[in-house]
């Protein structure tokens, strides 16, 4: 009630007294492109978008790429171990939200339901902006977008920038962290080169006052990136290749509460090779080509040993994905767009486990079946179309995904699904400040791998294979409004997504394996989301704006007639932030309330636990200030020191702390 009282006075205040030389906020301002795959303002896209860019992120001095999205509207992350989090949109994560690289998928045939740590995997310092579409993105990028669409963006060399350099580090209190970069380009008339490389290393985690340091909680990574720009002709072309790589990260609860001596990602690494070449023609209907050939390999070993036990179980899974994404810009007309192409991505996955004895056995069955493999193939179409004060919006997909499952005992098995899924919305502008809409979309989430043959240990379960699952599908219904003015921007949405043929485990009676209860995969669930985001931002004068954000999330098992499982509370950010010439200060107010509705699962889970997740505020402080070829960002965490963790999470929020940033440029 806080926020909606300080939004209101706010909205009052700004809108009694306009002053027409103060720029327009950044809030509804921003050309994204996720939601078409073209550019569009944020505020004439009919849906809730909330986008973030670099000068956001380094003010923040964010630790980890999902920590730049806390606090940000209709975003909650959830964080298993300090090496983790995984952004929950509309209520949903894990497989059922799709996470994008440059327009190349980051979900593969591996990605499990729940909580992973796969967006940890994208360097934080080499991002331009990170868009997140809420509710929708399946019609443009096909499965897993049940929740959202959270798309990274990564930088570009400058053109005939000549060279230019920065050496970077970063420093915490109580050993939270030591960053050291290096970026070096060069910028040509037609060409442009960058590179760079970082190595971390972060400390045992200190929680707030009555939680102290959170032992077996800190590990290190590095990371490099390379990206050359050309002008061909007309055309554009772009190589890039990402590395990323984390050690031992150790996942703490089940340390903690699950009495494991070991158990940790002692490798977590991705490499993504692409090249991305963008022409522009004279033709209505292929007014833009842009056509992405990629190579993505990720490569998880998992050991772990129970406190007293003989072995140390290791068990190394790599999945290698190939993809080509072909996309046409139509420009039929003043009044029509359109987006269409085809994709196509084909993973193989190798997997394997080791019981580390006094004498080594020999390879078993990894979590997965080694050599198992995942094709999809899809035609796409998104066409806008605007006739005086009206726009009105469809789109359509066909997908076909084939698995292929080789399972040395059950033997192999061939799978094949086929979705079309579709989209409208229908857009009124009756000025150039206002905008309400209407829209729906069908999302859908293809069974992969690891809903079908995984093997093992998963949470506090042993999963067993299942081979007779069916695509999960979601019906999202959105009422959103937009305002945008010179002094102030407020963007609304009521949602509502109806789940249903949801694979969910379902325990196995009287089976038990290694002391885990069984459980296997079945469609027997349906369930709905509903609820509201507000996000508003403004400017009282050309130094001073403020800026606040509310989610509210009501998840129900129809099925179960129970909560939905790690449906996160209502949450929120407000703040006031001052800038003048080179100095910027920016104090922030994160939240959230306490979430005692639970799902058995989330009762049974030793993560959350029969008495839920209690409230919690924080006070944090950003400043940054810049002097010719030195930039320097303090960060001061939870001054309050209060104790809180984020619900569903294996460990508790960072105490109170300073990181310091250090950049000198050339």
């Amino acid at each position: 009630m806080n926020l909606l009282f300080f939004l209101q006075i706010s909205a009052t205040i700004i809108s009694s007294g306009p002053d027409s030389s103060i720029n327009k906020t950044n809030l509804l301002n921003e050309v994204v492109v996720t939601a078409n795959r073209s550019e569009s303002r944020i505020f004439s896209i009919p849906a809730t978008i909330s986008s973030v860019n670099s000068k956001y992120i380094e003010s923040h001095l964010s630790r980890t790429t999902p920590e730049i999205l806390m606090g940000t509207a209709g975003v909650f992350v959830q964080k298993t171990n300090h090496g983790g989090g995984s952004p929950f949109v509309r209520g949903l994560t894990g497989n059922q939200t799709l996470l994008l690289v440059d327009g190349i998928r980051l979900n593969n045939s591996t990605f499990r339901y729940g909580p992973n740590q796969y967006f940890n995997t994208i360097d934080p310092f080499s991002i331009s902006k990170i868009e997140v579409l809420k509710g929708e993105g399946s019609v443009a990028y096909g499965s897993d977008a049940l929740g959202g669409t959270i798309q990274v963006f990564t930088k570009d060399p400058i053109f005939s920038s000549g060279f230019h350099g920065n050496v970077y580090g970063r420093m915490g209190t109580q050993n939270i962290e030591q960053t050291g970069r290096a970026e070096i380009s060069y910028g040509f008339k037609n060409a442009a080169i960058m590179a760079d490389f970082t190595r971390r290393n972060f400390g045992d985690l200190p929680g707030g006052k009555n939680t102290g340091i959170q032992k077996n909680s800190g590990y290190g990574e590095q990371m490099g990136n390379f990206k050359s720009i050309f002008k061909i002709k007309k055309g554009i072309l772009t190589l890039a290749h990402q590395y990323f790589e984390a050690s031992d990260v150790p996942v703490y609860h089940k340390i903690q509460l699950e009495d494991y001596k070991v158990n940790q990602f002692t490798v977590q690494k991705r490499n993504l090779s692409y090249a991305k070449y963008s022409v522009k023609t004279k033709s209505l209907l292929f007014e833009q080509i842009n056509t992405t050939l990629s190579r993505q390999k990720t490569n998880e070993k998992r050991e772990s040993q129970k406190n007293g036990a003989p072995n140390l179980t290791e068990e190394n899974d790599q999945i290698g994905t190939t993809g080509l994404n072909i996309n046409f810009q139509s420009n039929f007309s003043k009044n029509w767009k359109a987006s269409s192409g085809i994709e196509a991505y084909h993973d193989v996955v190798q997997s394997d486990k080791k019981l580390h004895l006094a004498n080594p056995s020999n390879p078993s069955r990894g979590l997965y079946p080694d050599g198992s493999s995942a094709s999809s193939y899809a035609v796409y179409s998104l066409h806008s179309y605007t006739i005086n004060k009206w726009s009105f919006s469809v789109g359509h997909r066909f997908n076909i995904i084939d698995l292929r499952i080789k399972d040395e005992t059950l033997g192999t098995s061939e799978l094949n699904f086929k979705s079309a899924v579709p989209s409208i919305a229908i857009s009124y502008f009756p000025n150039t400040n206002s905008h309400s809409y209407f829209r729906y979309n069908r999302g859908f989430r293809a069974p992969n791998i690891d809903d079908m043959g995984t093997l093992g240990i998963v949470d506090f379960r042993y999963e067993i294979p299942a081979y007779d699952l069916k695509p999960e599908f979601a019906d999202n219904f959105e009422l959103g409004y937009k305002f945008q003015s010179n002094p102030i921007a407020i963007t609304g949405s009521i949602f509502y997504n109806k789940l249903s043929n949801l694979i969910t485990r379902v325990k196995v009676d009287e089976q038990v394996i290694n002391g885990y209860p069984v459980y296997i995969k079945e469609n027997v669930e349906s369930a709905s989301l509903k609820g509201f985001e507000l996000d508003l931002e403004g400017k009282i004068n050309k130094s001073l704006k403020y800026f606040g954000n509310l989610t509210y999330t009501y998840g129900q098992n129809i099925t179960k007639n129970e909560p939905l499982r790690r449906t996160p509370p209502t949450f929120g950010r407000t703040g006031i932030e001052f800038s003048k010439s080179n100095f910027v200060l920016r104090p922030e107010f994160l939240f959230a309330s306490a979430q005692k509705r639970l799902a058995s699962g989330d009762i049974s889970d030793n993560r959350i636990g029969p008495e839920g997740t209690a409230p919690w505020q924080i006070l944090n402080v950003f400043s940054s200030y810049s002097w010719k070829s030195i930039s320097l960002n303090l960060a001061l965490q939870n001054l309050g020191n209060a104790d809180y963790r984020l619900h569903g999470s294996g460990i508790n929020g960072v105490g109170r702390s300073a990181i310091l940033g250090l950049k000198l440029s050339f």
